[in-house]
């Protein structure tokens, strides 16, 4: 594997030391409240790219109960975390294919270094500090998808790890993050908002933005045209 797609989140180690200081990572519910005041009042089906344990989703589900949920993740320790969160989901616990019942959650195996699964259409797509992992083409090709994916009037939410413009403000927000910027993820493929932004554009989402930002953690949104 090159230095360049380098992806360390297939090993336990990786994914739990993750999973033990997510909660933890400053000003993270500022971005995550933001997605919320956004969620359309009555979404039919929310995809969740890049679950992790399922925490945005889960928070968009307490915020929109009748909605179906899709977690997609492809390592094993993420999904086996995904799977206890919603281990109370009658969409989980009964085996019923959670997309097609108010309610439910189904939790997906996949990498999203491939093309998206044919999972049908949504009326939300978020994604939470997993997108960065991917090279810079996928990144592009993946936005594509999700425009595909999303049903008219749609909305799209990115919450980010982005690039800092300068090499000391890159370190000063792994100071404000109390990690050794030693210890940054060979993983990490971070890139600038305003790049990712207009490629939203050319994709064709509109009224794209960046409408919460902290350091190097950025909420990226677009909807797809009625």
């Amino acid at each position: 594997m090159t230095a360049s797609n380098i992806n360390e989140w297939t090993t336990a180690e990786h994914a739990l030391e993750y999973l033990g200081r997510a909660d933890a990572i400053p000003h993270r519910t500022e971005g995550e409240a933001t997605i919320l005041e956004l969620l359309p009042q009555s979404p039919r089906r929310i995809l969740d790219l890049g679950c992790g344990d399922g925490r945005i989703l889960a928070l968009a589900k307490l915020a929109r109960p009748d909605a179906a949920g899709v977690a997609l993740d492809f390592s094993p320790t993420m999904l086996d975390a995904a799977r206890q969160r919603f281990a109370a989901d009658p969409s989980v616990t009964a085996g019923l294919p959670g997309p097609g019942k108010a309610g439910g959650v189904e939790v997906v195996e996949h990498n999203l270094s491939d093309p998206l699964p044919d999972i049908g259409a949504f009326d939300v797509i978020l994604s939470s500090l997993a997108i960065h992992h991917l090279v810079d083409a996928r990144k592009r090709a993946l936005y594509a998808e999700i425009f595909v994916r999303l049903e008219p009037g749609g909305l799209f939410c990115n919450l980010e790890h982005v690039s800092s413009p300068t090499a000391r403000l890159h370190a000063d927000f792994f100071a404000a993050m109390g990690r050794d910027l030693g210890h940054e993820d060979p993983s990490n493929k971070c890139i600038p908002v305003d790049l990712q932004l207009g490629w939203l554009r050319e994709i064709g989402f509109v009224d794209v933005d960046c409408l919460w930002k902290w350091r190097e953690l950025a909420l990226l949104v677009g909807w797809k045209p009625r």
